[in-house]
């Protein structure tokens, strides 16, 4: 395996039985029953690495950014599927950001793909680590700001991570990726 490898094959809900079966389960339907969604659909997954000592940045940003919805509902699920610390680079979240709207949308014209405002400047004090042992899952609001940290410990993070939303009287933005 390549070492500076960040994310591994997209769309593994569909082509990896293993992940599909995670991905449709009983218990990942459950879930989103009990968000109040009537249909919902998985449109993204993948597999994140976070190698030792090189595992990128993410920047702070909403999924609701780049998979938008009329009404908004997108939801991430990420697992992880190694121990997740501040020294590997674990998930950190702005608590209530959700409550305050989208900040902004990425927009698709003829100058290409952009975004329809600039990414603000977050305070980092307002970011608390999401540290959570391998197997727990995390579950993201499509509004919630978040981000991660590279990786500069001798440990990997990798985590398994899918995008769903609710068909359900929803329209798909096709400013989307």
């Amino acid at each position: 395996m390549w070492l500076g490898a960040r994310y591994w094959q997209q769309a593994l809900h569909e082509l990896d039985p293993v992940f599909k079966k995670f991905s449709f389960s009983e218990s990942v339907a459950s879930l989103f029953s009990s968000l109040g969604y009537k249909r919902p659909a998985v449109i993204q997954s993948m597999y994140i690495f976070k190698q030792p000592g090189i595992g990128g940045e993410v920047v702070p940003h909403q999924d609701n950014t780049f998979l938008y919805t009329e009404p908004r509902t997108c939801t991430g699920l990420w697992l992880a599927l190694e121990d997740a610390t501040i020294n590997n680079g674990c998930l950190w979240a702005i608590p209530g950001s959700h409550k305050k709207g989208l900040v902004r949308l990425m927009v698709r014209d003829e100058n290409g793909t952009h975004f329809d405002r600039p990414s603000p400047v977050y305070d980092q004090k307002e970011f608390v680590p999401l540290e959570v042992k391998s197997g727990a899952l995390v579950v993201i609001h499509g509004d919630l700001i978040h981000q991660s940290f590279e990786n500069l410990s001798p440990a990997s993070r990798h985590a398994f991570s899918l995008h769903v939303v609710d068909t359900e009287g929803c329209k798909w933005s096709e400013d989307n990726w």
